[in-house]
Parts: structure tokens; sequence; C-alpha cells
């Protein structure tokens, strides 16, 4: 199975806090040459796609590298990359480090990655700012030309919970106002992650994913309990049709504990290719599944307080 997203990397503050250099990868097989060409690399804040997510304070996506700010264009294009997402996981006004995402294109290449943004100065809506669709040019028009009032559609809902929110079944979901659209290109799942900005405007970047190219093999969000002395389960999906919310009912991850519990003892966002060194319920229950890499983005809120941990399976 070949999922939507090719690469994810992370870079991190330099000794200095004034580079961003490159804090490890997630590489889908015969992509060693782009890694090569990214492990010695820096950005500046405002500089690439790490840095303009820096200054900008929000996700970032570029569906076009040629002729833009985008630093690696010619090994990207080798290596058949197509668009990038850079995800700024910050605590407050301070960088903790930048997550960058890239998919590929191919004929057989179904699912979508957007950007939507709210001002409220300007709107009680949200509209696209950008998306990658792949091959669902269709589902992109329809995209472009939408938009999503708070607590409505994906983006809208996403909007009003404040947390990253799963809607499934697409094809049934009538709180997914693109149902139609979706069912016909075979985006069966969404996924949505919100941005909080100090200026009151907001972004939610949302993952639609299809059954032949999934964003990810399995989803999980894991949220503080009521004491905030652990993290519990609140929802997911597996494209194995594990029923997820039965395997972790009363358990628990620690605060430090795996690649998930560190999300929360550090703010820092995690690449985890060796699940065996993972000792969290989670991580357990990948490994039992036949998974191997993990992708952790702790969902910081405006107090500089953990609201969410997202974390994805390739």
């Amino acid at each position: 199975m070949k999922t939507f997203i090719r690469v994810v990397e992370l870079w991190v503050p330099d000794r200095t806090r004034m580079r961003l250099e490159f804090g490890g990868g997630l590489y889908s097989e015969g992509l060693s040459a782009f890694k090569a060409a990214s492990e010695d690399l820096r950005f500046g804040y405002d500089e690439g796609l790490p840095g303009k997510a820096w200054a900008c304070g929000h996700p970032v996506i570029l569906t076009k590298f040629a002729n833009s700010y985008f630093k690696r264009t010619e090994p990207a294009i080798e290596a058949g990359l197509t668009c990038g997402v850079a995800v700024p996981v910050l605590a407050g006004e301070f960088l903790q480090a930048v997550m960058v995402l890239f998919c590929g294109d191919d004929e057989q290449h179904v699912g979508a990655i957007e950007l939507w943004h709210n001002d409220p100065d300007v709107s009680h809506e949200m509209g696209l700012v950008d998306g990658y669709y792949g091959t669902a040019e269709m589902f992109e028009f329809n995209s472009r030309h939408t938009r999503f009032p708070r607590g409505f559609g994906l983006p809208g809902r996403t909007w009003k919970a404040g947390l990253p929110l799963i809607i499934k079944d697409l094809h049934n979901a009538r709180s997914f106002l693109r149902w139609e659209d979706a069912a016909e290109v075979g985006i069966n799942l969404g996924l949505g992650v919100p941005f909080r900005s100090g200026n009151g405007k907001t972004w939610v970047l949302t993952f639609l994913s299809a059954q032949a190219t999934p964003i990810a093999r399995r989803f999980e969000i894991w949220v503080p309990d009521a004491a905030r002395s652990a993290l519990v389960f609140r929802a997911g999906d597996c494209s194995a049709l594990t029923d997820l919310a039965a395997l972790y009912a009363s358990r628990t991850i620690a605060r430090g504990q795996g690649s998930i519990g560190g999300a929360w003892a550090t703010g820092m966002p995690a690449l985890n290719d060796d699940l065996a060194q993972d000792n969290s319920i989670a991580a357990t229950e990948a490994r039992a599944a036949g998974l191997s890499q993990m992708v952790v983005l702790p969902a910081i809120g405006s107090a500089g307080r953990l609201d969410a941990v997202l974390a994805w399976y390739l």
C-alpha cells in the first residue's frame, strides 16, 4: 500500500537558535538521494519552506516548487515530489520545530492536503488558501469555490472544536459538505488540525485520505485526562479496520512515555522509525499490527499547554 505522504522531515533550531537544521526524516523507498540533499542544509528565518513557516507562524503549503522560495527544487523533481507542507510547532510565540511533509505525483495518487484560513476582520467563514489534490481535479475545483462557516464541514468543525478532528466514512457523512465529490474519487476519511494565532486568526490543515493511497495507515488522537496526569485515547482510524477505541479502552500513556508521551513532556514533534524502542501501548499495538514508523505532532494551545497529540503510522 502506498501512502499519500512520501516524506516527513523535522527541522529544529540549531545551537544558536537562529537557523534550522535537519532533525531527522522518514522517506519512502527510492528517496535516499533527496534525503542526502537535505541532511546538510540550514534554513534561516523566512528562508526556504521550513524558514517560511517559522516566519509566518502558521502552516504553509507549496504546490509548485519551480521559481519559488523552495531551495531543493531539482532533487525534489528528480524524486517525483510535487508538493510540500510545512507545519510550525509553536509554544506561544517561540518555535519548537518545523515538520515538513512532501507528497508525490503519479496517476493513481488520490487524496488531498488543504490549508484553510479565517480572518475575523474580513469574514465569518473559512476559505481555502491552497491545496494539493493529486489526481482529484473536480474535487479540487469544487473545494476552491467552497467556504465554511464555523461548525460546518471538516474545516469549520475543526475550527469550532479547537482540537484535531477525524471524520470517517465521508461518503456517508452528511457533516462533510463535499461528501458527493469525495465519494466519486474514493476519498473516505478526513482529518483536520487547527492552528490559532495570537491575533484571532485561525488556520486549519485538512488531510483527506483515500483507501488506495491513504494519508497514513493509522491515525490516533490522544488528549490529557481531566487531572492532566496521563494521555487518553480520544479518536482514531485504522486502514485495517481495527477498533482502536476498544483496543485502548482504559489504557493511558504517561508523560514522557515513548514518542507520544515525549511530545507532551517536551512540546516537540517526533519521528520514530524503530517502534521496538518505544514502550507505550500505542507503539506496542502498532508493532503488533505490522506498522513500523510513527509521526507525532503535538497540538499546543495558546496558553502554552498541550491540547492533544496527533500520531499517525506509515
